[in-house]
């Protein structure tokens, strides 16, 4: 980056260019002395001043137009070579050559210092658009705490040092504060100050004056989370003038941090609900949906054991198919809460392997068909099937759980069809019914947690054999996302629903993924 405002460039006056400048413009004027007039001379001698001026600090440039200007005298005002001045109007042209030039030469460095200090605020304008552009897209702001400090030390040239805390309510004493640059143990106690503060502290600034250094806090929205040490610049001429832009420059370091830390709060803080939500759900399930086939179990279970006697074998048959019919329930109903929680956790990891689609399918089509309106599904698989990348019995899960839906809520003599097949980059399982179908408005409803569908429209398939606990498709739609794909529900044209799984298709040359175990 450029020269920062308030460090000392090289003197202006030992560039070579003004010292050349009057040298070609005297060597100019000796050349035109026999065929200009004075007075035309005089204008060569205002040019070369203000051209001079250029480069030359105001003092030294008023010096040598008066040097100039005396010269001039002793070159070519008669009598030559004397500064004697004969002729009232040669003084009055002296006299006035030296007052043009020191207004141009005046004019000249004002604009001149109005165009470094135009740059100057493009600069600091440039440093902090490119210092918010690299916090805006910053994970962890904290780690650019090295990078404030080469900001600093590029905007000052002097030595900086950068302390940072690593949370709300951290305090500049724990162990987690990151330092950045090195400090002595008074430094380090005037950052912890200045933190507490939350004030800039050093000369100018109206807190202990007397400091050499500034102590420049990083403010966030009600809080300080660091602060930064400039040393020397108490001294500095262009000090008070630079510390706003430092000052700045902290503060955007400071709101940045300040929205790390709430964005991970908040990040924190929707985990615990959502934590406390799968519990929730998980007591309710228990309190609510594993009391009605318990009872059923209980009761068929006491009835064989206190009335075996009196039960005749078809009876007995008819309870202990009940306890199994309902033990199944329980089971299906407890695989679908426990695989709730789990794909519900942060950063859950599946146990995926390349797996083919007919295996699945013929292995969740043997255990359908042991139930008797089994016989109703019907499934097709697409020939030349790819390989699938995936967790074969979270999918087996949720086709069995699609499944089991269809055969539920549509009618007993209807199909069920089960297919698999490739579109586009995706395999898409689909299981289609024809049931009394599901209300537009319930599309997404029906995904949620405890969710049943619409009451009227269960209510008509009076075949339907028991109502659902209301968690296995939205264990469907966790298994689905779980593998990076989508579960939808897609209404068919002639009556029933389909539901849709799309799993993304992986080449099988490519590496996949590693999976840690759950």
């Amino acid at each position: 980056m450029s020269t920062p405002p308030n460090t000392p460039a090289a003197p202006r006056w030992h560039s070579a260019r003004p010292w050349f400048t009057w040298l070609v413009g005297w060597a100019l004027m000796l050349a035109l002395a026999p065929r200009l007039d004075l007075a035309n001379l005089a204008m060569v001698l205002m040019l070369t001043s203000a051209v001079a001026s250029l480069w030359l600090p105001g003092g030294i440039s008023a010096g040598a137009s008066a040097v100039a200007v005396i010269a001039f005298n002793w070159a070519f005002v008669p009598p030559r070579f004397t500064l004697t001045v004969d002729l009232h109007q040669h003084a009055l042209l002296l006299l006035a050559m030296l007052v043009v030039n020191w207004i141009i030469s005046g004019l000249v460095i004002r604009q001149r210092q109005l165009a470094d200090a135009a740059r100057q605020v493009a600069e600091r304008e440039m440093r902090l658009r490119t210092w918010g552009d690299t916090l805006r897209d910053a994970v962890d702001p904290a780690a650019h705490a090295s990078a404030l400090h080469a900001a600093l030390a590029d905007a000052t040239q002097a030595p900086v040092a950068v302390a940072v805390l690593r949370g709300l309510g951290a305090q500049p004493e724990d162990d987690s504060t990151l330092h950045v640059g090195p400090v002595n143990d008074e430094q380090r106690a005037g950052l912890a100050v200045c933190i507490r503060d939350g004030r800039a502290m050093g000369s100018g600034t109206g807190r202990y004056n007397e400091l050499p250094d500034w102590y420049l806090p990083l403010r966030g929205r009600g809080v300080t989370l660091g602060a930064a040490l400039v040393c020397g610049m108490g001294t500095e001429r262009n000090g008070l003038e630079l510390r706003p832009h430092l000052q700045a420059l902290c503060d955007q370091m400071g709101s940045a941090l300040h929205r790390s830390l709430i964005t991970a709060q908040e990040l924190q803080a929707r985990e615990q609900a959502q934590l406390q939500a799968t519990r929730n759900a998980l007591l309710a399930a228990i309190s609510h949906d594993y009391r009605t086939p318990l009872a059923t179990i209980m009761g068929a279970a006491s009835a064989l054991h206190d009335q075996a006697d009196k039960l005749d074998a078809g009876q007995r048959r008819r309870l202990a198919g009940g306890i199994v019919e309902e033990a199944e329930r329980l089971s299906r109903l407890t695989d679908n809460t426990l695989q709730l929680a789990r794909l519900d956790a942060p950063a859950v990891q599946l146990r995926c392997d390349w797996e083919s689609a007919e295996e699945i399918v013929g292995a969740v089509l043997r255990r359908a068909r042991r139930r008797p309106e089994g016989a109703r599904i019907k499934a097709w698989i697409e020939p030349a099937m790819p390989l699938l990348w995936c967790d074969a019995l979270l999918v087996s899960q949720l086709l069995e759980n699609l499944l089991d839906n269809a055969l539920k809520y549509s009618p007993a003599e209807s199909a069920v069809s089960l297919q698999v097949r490739r579109q586009s980059s995706e395999a898409l399982l689909s299981v289609c019914d024809r049931g009394p179908g599901i209300a537009p408005a319930w599309h997404e409803r029906v995904f949620e947690v405890f969710q049943r569908g619409d009451e009227s429209l269960r209510d008509r398939n009076l075949d339907a054999r028991g109502q659902g606990a209301g968690v296995g498709l939205a264990v469907c739609r966790a298994i689905a996302r779980a593998h990076g794909g989508e579960l939808r529900l897609r209404a068919r044209a002639h009556g029933g629903s389909c539901f849709e799984c799309a799993l993304p298709l992986r080449e099988l040359q490519d590496a996949p993924p590693e999976e840690g175990p759950p």
